[in-house]
């Protein structure tokens, strides 16, 4: 921890930090309400992609994710957060530095808190869209699988909602109710902009989770517990916007719908993970990259996902095997499913781990039997 009241020292400090290849875990305090703390995580990857139609046989070495995280207090009610992020740095045939893909940097989150009392935060900037769980509070630095399921981002896949990386800019009123039992979150921002938005019109996304065991309060949560935590949490969410211009259609309405639930328990000395969810779309926004869901489309996909921390070491860390199965949908279209095998293997927990992947894309199409298999290493401070 380092204390200062010098505005000049804080700033150096700062600077160092950043400069420094050990930056990240370090906490500045000013004084006894301005507080600043400096995080630092990484994920590398190694993906080989056999396929036919869009993505051929290609190996990829990457950075999937870099994040410095910058995030504090400066009175007991007002705080601020922020990702400095690059994502898939080095993924061929990708180059979007403006909002840190492929190369560069981007602020992916920046926000400003506002924090009334327990039941109601107010959230300003660039942030999660509080639709579903898997990418909508679950933080990617504490993933079950080794990455989001194919609709939202995941291994090869892009959004299925409008989204800047996975955020948007706007306003979230979010806080919990009867002692964490109950978690509201409600988002009014920009989602689809510019001429597929004729009207400028503002969308709105809800989302209420219960938690049925031990709560879970903070904006961040996390895909596995590792045997740390209790939880059974159900949640709902839904997105909307109006008077879009959709695959060259006027006058569209978008309306998302879904329903999850999640699962964290010890078993004797081993933990359990399940989740599943199941996302209805009616005049989708996106056109999806992997599938044949297109802008204006209806479609209907759900996922599940599960896992097991074994009761024994090996070696210095612990494994995870996982499963997950994924299927989109689309109304008077062709299915495409995606099946994930793969296993973590955990040196500190989620701040250090080596995760290997096996994902088969099964299109009834162009796209059929595909194979991406991939190897992580992730760390954070």
């Amino acid at each position: 921890m380092v204390s200062a009241r010098n505005p000049l020292l804080v700033s150096i400090v700062v600077l160092a930090l950043a400069a420094s290849p050990l930056w990240g875990g370090a906490e500045i305090k000013i004084d006894d309400e301005v507080q600043i703390d400096i995080s630092f995580w990484t994920q590398a990857w190694a993906q080989y992609v056999n396929g036919k139609g869009k993505e051929n046989e290609t190996t990829d070495f990457m950075l999937r994710r870099a994040y410095l995280c910058v995030q504090g207090q400066v009175t007991s009610q007002f705080g601020f957060f922020t990702h400095i992020a690059a994502d898939r740095i080095g993924q061929e045939g990708l180059d979007d530095p403006s909002n840190g893909l492929g190369s560069g940097a981007a602020f992916r989150d920046l926000w400003i808190t506002f924090k009334m009392n327990e039941a109601l935060n107010i959230q300003a900037g660039r942030m999660y869209i509080p639709l579903t769980r898997n990418y909508g509070t679950t933080s990617t630095k504490a993933l079950l699988t080794t990455d989001l399921s194919f609709l939202q981002g995941g291994v090869r896949g892009n959004m299925f909602y409008a989204s800047k990386v996975g955020r948007d800019d706007g306003v979230t009123l979010w806080g919990h109710l009867l002692d964490g039992l109950l978690q509201h979150r409600l988002m009014i921002s920009e989602g689809v902009e510019n001429a597929n938005n004729p009207d400028d019109s503002l969308r709105y996304v809800g989302r209420v989770a219960v938690n049925l065991l031990e709560p879970e309060t903070g904006w961040f949560n996390k895909g596995t517990y590792l045997g740390k935590k209790e939880v059974l949490s159900v949640g709902v969410g839904c997105d909307t916007q109006n008077d879009l211009t959709l695959n060259n259609m006027p006058n569209e309405d978008n309306r998302v719908w879904t329903a999850d639930v999640f699962f964290d328990h010890p078993v004797g000395d081993g933990a359990v993970t399940a989740e599943a969810a199941f996302i209805d779309i009616n005049n989708c926004t996106q056109t999806h990259n992997f599938s044949n869901l297109a802008a204006g489309d209806d479609a209907e996909t759900w996922y599940a996902q599960a896992g097991y921390m074994l009761p024994c070491e090996l070696g210095s860390g612990r494994l995870q095997p996982y499963v997950r199965f994924e299927t989109v949908n689309v109304n008077g279209k062709d299915d495409t499913d995606y099946r994930s095998a793969g296993v973590n293997y955990y040196l500190k927990g989620h701040n250090a781990k080596v995760s290997l992947d096996y994902t088969n894309v099964d299109h009834k199409g162009p796209m059929s039997n595909v194979g991406i298999v991939t190897f992580q290493m992730a760390l954070g401070f």
